[in-house]
């Protein structure tokens, strides 16, 4: 599955976090770093999902971008 990743410069740092999986955030000092420990924190999510018995959320989330 492919979510949707918003990455977000902050003053001293990046966040990231997916809209399709409430709670789950990552920050890194780099933009790279936010990507890395973003992917990190989905297979975690996911992970905790399936232990549970909780459905998957399936990917509902898309970008565009707007001219403006």
């Amino acid at each position: 599955m492919k979510y949707v990743v918003i990455l977000e410069k902050e003053e001293n740092n990046w966040g990231a976090y997916v809209p399709d999986l409430p709670g789950c955030v990552a920050v890194g000092d780099a933009k790279l770093e936010a990507k890395q420990l973003i992917q990190e924190a989905i297979e975690f999510h996911l992970e905790g999902l399936r232990e549970e018995g909780e459905p998957i959320p399936q990917p509902e989330s898309f970008t565009e971008l707007v001219e403006v």
